[in-house]
């Protein structure tokens, strides 16, 4: 009885403790983002809008990830989901002269059914990782297409203005840095909580193996369509309030090699399931996209050659590589001293 007592009395510190361990990423994280402006980008609209670019794709990215990277779905369709929150907050704000935030929520709730959509055929369908893909893809070129022929409800290909933008949200101003930053915190935050819960355990049985999750009874369609829903709704947010930040919306911004392309390097590089690794690979790239800017047609395909070097030699993303042989590396040092230690 005294050992059940003692354990009872160790359990609320053991549970307290993981939450702790649980959360300080995403709190060290806060704080970083918080403190930086001051120190780094100061006064300066060049790099505030590297790093708005940089928490955005962060953004895209994680909402990805809780798609591709949970539950093994392909969507090639990411910059089509933003572009559906950003347009339908244009078109709903100006058009229908509604309130931003109306539009910012309806927009997101449009990604959110259309993603949930796109994930139930292919759960229907049975369609595998490639065939998502192309399916996504295929949607992706046609809601392009859908911008480029309704000139009239959505500029075409000029793009449209929002005369509701905030100024001081700005994507080359500190307010702009800061809402996204918030989104970013937000983010990583639902993306902790779902790994955490019960969701989080499905989404790990079916991304190890998708055929013993269903023997061990996970309900694969709902899940993949719970993924999809939720982050399709992360997707579609981010271009809303993208486009009430920067106060414009054009077809370019969310095409395919735009958008798709970088999030995949970013989402590969940082590490699939991995709660930090998403923003960690949006800054590596945002630095890389800044050397290349000029370089036109080959920065489209150094980043297809990057994709294809992650998915070939870095199965789970280059830095959960590179920190797995650091602990291995020190597991050996480790090992080597213990044995000195005892010839000695």
């Amino acid at each position: 009885m005294v050992m059940t007592a003692i354990r009872q009395l160790r359990l609320p510190s053991d549970v307290g403790r993981r939450r702790l361990e649980a959360c300080l990423p995403i709190v060290v994280t806060a704080a970083i983002l918080a403190v930086l402006p001051p120190i780094w980008f100061v006064g300066s609209a060049y790099t505030t809008g590297l790093a708005v670019d940089a928490l955005v794709f962060a953004s895209y990215a994680i909402g990805f990830n809780l798609i591709f990277g949970s539950t093994n779905q392909l969507f090639l369709c990411v910059g089509a989901l933003a572009g559906i929150g950003a347009y339908a907050t244009a078109i709903l704000s100006d058009s229908a002269s509604l309130p931003i935030v109306t539009g910012v929520v309806l927009g997101t709730l449009i990604a959110a059914i259309v993603g949930g959509l796109l994930s139930w055929i292919a759960v229907r369908r049975s369609l595998s990782v490639i065939f998502t893909g192309i399916l996504t893809l295929v949607f992706s070129l046609a809601f392009q297409s859908l911008l480029l022929g309704r000139r009239q409800l959505t500029g075409g290909s000029t793009g449209q203005a929002l005369k509701a933008a905030a100024v001081m949200l700005a994507d080359d101003r500190v307010g702009g840095y800061y809402l996204f930053a918030a989104v970013v915190v937000v983010f990583l935050i639902a993306f902790r909580w779902l790994q955490r819960s019960h969701v989080g355990w499905a989404f790990q049985a079916l991304r190890d193996d998708e055929t013993t999750a269903e023997l061990a009874g996970v309900n694969v369609a709902r899940y993949r369509i719970y993924a999809a829903v939720v982050g399709s709704a992360m997707i579609g947010l981010t271009g809303g309030l993208y486009a009430y930040s920067s106060g414009f919306v054009s077809p370019p911004t969310f095409a395919f090699n735009q958008v798709d392309v970088l999030v995949l390097a970013i989402l590969v590089f940082g590490g699939l399931g991995t709660l930090l690794g998403p923003l960690l690979g949006a800054c590596v790239f945002e630095a890389i996209n800044a050397l290349l800017i000029s370089s036109g047609q080959v920065q489209e395909f150094i980043y297809g050659l990057i994709i294809v070097v992650l998915f070939l030699g870095f199965r789970r993303g280059f830095l959960p590589a590179v920190t797995g042989l650091a602990r291995k590396l020190m597991a050996s040092h480790a090992v080597r001293d213990a044995r000195l230690a005892r010839g000695r």
